[in-house]
């Protein structure tokens, strides 16, 4: 019997098919035992001409290589040194045994589905976007096909890791568990409360809850570290080389942030094990979804890994209650959003992939509401290749599935397949996010915190009032910093508040970009939007304090014909100050109770005129200078 489902499936292919696989896969195998320390046999070219004609093609090869512990690495696979010498002789071994039966004369295993991945089961027919399954073509580019491939069997591959109980237990013993489930549970009876139609389960709030604390509590972004030594900045620089350790938990690259003043160099290994990252806590939005999928998978949470081919990648969860999967970015504490990318961003999409223990589905039409310039930009492969490649996989990977839980992942592909096909249309400032569904559902996304429009009064935003300590020192200081999307309240014991609009009284149609390519970051209007505003409110009243004085430093930056215009309001009395970045004084507002800070956004030329118009614009790198800072003195009444 074969000790993996990747050699299961090798077996599958006809006879001169498996021969041919088999030979090589033994010979790679062999050559690595023998020369175990040759970094040479170690590494195999995605592009060499053997590899892509004898392995790539065939039902199961690829994978029998990612058993036995190789690694995407770019254009190779590599078998890093810490990959267990015993798996690859187990798997050798396998394939070796069914090699000689065949060639001494024993009959194969028949075959239950073409070598070349073109058939796949009921429940995986409708993977992709497209409800038939033709006959495959070639693809554009047997390069770019190579690519995919890796790409698409590494991914499948990589997400039966979360599936491990081992490292679900490692993970439920970081995760504050029962405070989630305790917080969601109160949240899920406030929401039936406040609408007693409400279908949710306590799952929906605890997916909500895990994104809280994940983002807040847990993990950390990293653009560059501070130095090793002297705890200054960083720029990053020629890669490292990984050592063993490093290999052992998937960094094949590691990156160098160098310090200019003391000539050091602090190393930052990639990680791609979900169980090292429960240790670092920190990375990049690689690392987040990596982590963040593992901590819903060890939850019990239904969850699968999203890969995107513009460099982004996510998580989503299948919510029971409303019979379809939410899209969750942990990066940004967002869920049920899937148009942030496309409307909020401006990013320009192709492919988008989920990746579960059951199957790879093709998702890219829930994250776009511009179908036909997606399409114009699919031209890695050919669109029957890939929903062929994608059934072959699934087929595969199915094989052991019962038929109830076949039938039931083809019931959810049917209703994704409808949600693709509905018509999206976001409003300016939604950024995808829903204006239907339950009531019950928004309440707990906070989506009806914030009033629709600038002039209504329901559901106010955030207030700032102040602390007890902020009264007995009569101060009131607050700062932003865009590069770190995070408030510190330098007056109540720097107390750190995560993401720009956790403190925003009003915000109608504007969002936080960054450019990675440029690596800048600020705030601007939504694409399609006109007019963009958003607002900060300060409270003295319930203090019994009034203001003393106020000073305010704010930046904006204008392009072309785009507008920023800073206001004051207290009471009746507005007054205009100039977004220059420097630190301004405003006694006429001694004596009042209340004040709010407002910045409306306007302008700009063509179809990109959102961007012309700007506040708190700043480099990535550019992580101790605030963009925003408000001081105020305060008395008694």
């Amino acid at each position: 019997m074969a000790v993996s489902q990747a050699v299961t499936t090798l077996c599958e292919n006809p006879n001169e098919i498996f021969l041919d696989a088999a030979k090589l896969l033994l010979t790679y195998a062999d050559n690595i035992l023998r020369y175990p320390n040759e970094e040479k046999y170690r590494s195999i070219r995605i592009g060499n001409p053997t590899f892509s004609t004898k392995l790539l093609p065939t039902k199961g090869a690829v994978e029998c290589l990612f058993e036995m512990g190789f690694k995407e690495a770019d254009t190779h696979l590599v078998l890093p040194k810490s990959a267990s010498v015993e798996r690859l002789k187990l798997i050798r071994e396998s394939i070796a045994a069914e090699r000689d039966r065949r060639l001494h004369g024993g009959q194969p295993v028949q075959p239950t589905a073409r070598a070349t991945m073109a058939s796949a089961p009921e429940s995986s027919a409708a993977a992709s976007s497209q409800p038939d399954t033709p006959s495959p073509s070639q693809p554009l580019s047997l390069e770019s096909s190579m690519s995919f491939v890796v790409t698409l069997q590494s991914n499948f591959q990589h997400v039966m890791l979360y599936e491990n109980p081992e490292l679900q237990q490692k993970a439920r013993n970081i995760i504050l568990h029962e405070q989630l489930f305790s917080t969601a549970q109160h949240k899920l009876t406030e929401a039936k409360k406040a609408d007693p139609d409400c279908k949710l389960a306590i799952e929906d709030f605890l997916v909500l809850e895990l994104l809280r604390w994940f983002k807040q509590d847990f993990f950390s972004w990293v653009d560059c570290l501070p130095c090793g030594r002297c705890g200054g900045p960083t720029e990053i620089s020629s890669p490292l080389s990984p050592t063993t350790d490093d290999l052992r938990w998937g960094a094949q690259r590691v990156e160098n942030h160098y310090c200019q003043s003391c000539s050091f160099s602090t190393r930052f290994p990639r990680y791609n094990n979900p169980e090292k990252l429960l240790e670092t806590r920190r990375g990049r939005c690689g690392e987040w979804a990596n982590c963040f999928t593992l901590c819903c998978r060890a939850l019990g949470l239904e969850a699968r890994y999203i890969w995107d081919s513009t460099d982004h990648v996510w998580t989503e969860i299948y919510s029971v209650s409303q019979r379809r999967w939410l899209h969750c970015d942990s990066c940004e504490n967002i869920c049920d959003k899937p148009l942030l990318y496309e409307v909020g961003w401006g990013k320009k999409l192709a492919y988008i992939l989920a990746f579960s223990k059951d199957q790879v589905v093709d998702v890219t039409w829930r994250y776009s509401c511009k179908h036909t310039e997606v399409l114009s930009r699919r031209t890695r492969v050919q669109e029957a290749w890939l929903l062929h490649t994608i059934n072959g996989l699934n087929a595969s990977r199915q094989q052991s599935l019962s038929p109830d839980k076949k039938k039931q992942l083809t019931e959810r592909l049917l209703v994704e397949l409808v949600e693709f096909i509905s018509p999206k249309k976001p409003k300016p400032g939604e950024l995808g996010g829903r204006n239907s569904g339950s009531l019950a559902w928004r309440l707990a996304r906070g989506e009806t915190r914030v009033a629709d429009t600038w002039t209504s009064t329901q559901d106010a935003g955030y207030v700032f009032t102040p602390t007890e300590k902020e009264k007995s020192d009569r101060l009131l200081h607050v700062r932003y910093s865009a590069t770190k999307d995070q408030y510190c309240r330098v007056s109540n014991n720097s107390e750190v508040i995560q993401s720009w609009d956790q403190c925003v009284w009003r915000k109608e149609s504007v969002f936080r970009k960054v450019e990675d390519d440029w690596q800048m970051v600020y705030i601007a209007r939504t694409d399609g939007s006109s007019t963009g505003r958003i607002s900060w409110k300060f409270d003295l009243a319930p203090a019994d304090l009034k203001i003393k004085s106020v000073s305010v430093m704010a930046s904006s930056q204008t392009f072309h014909s785009g507008k920023v215009s800073w206001h004051l309001q207290t009471g009746q009395i507005t007054t205009e100050f100039s977004g220059d970045g420097k630190m301004q004084s405003f006694q006429s507002v001694s004596g009042s109770s209340e004040i709010t800070l407002i910045a409306g956004l306007s302008g700009g030329e063509g179809e990109t005129s959102w961007q012309h118009a700007q506040l708190f614009r700043q480099s990535l790198k550019q992580t101790d200078e605030p963009s925003f800072e408000i001081l105020i003195h305060l008395e008694d009444v």
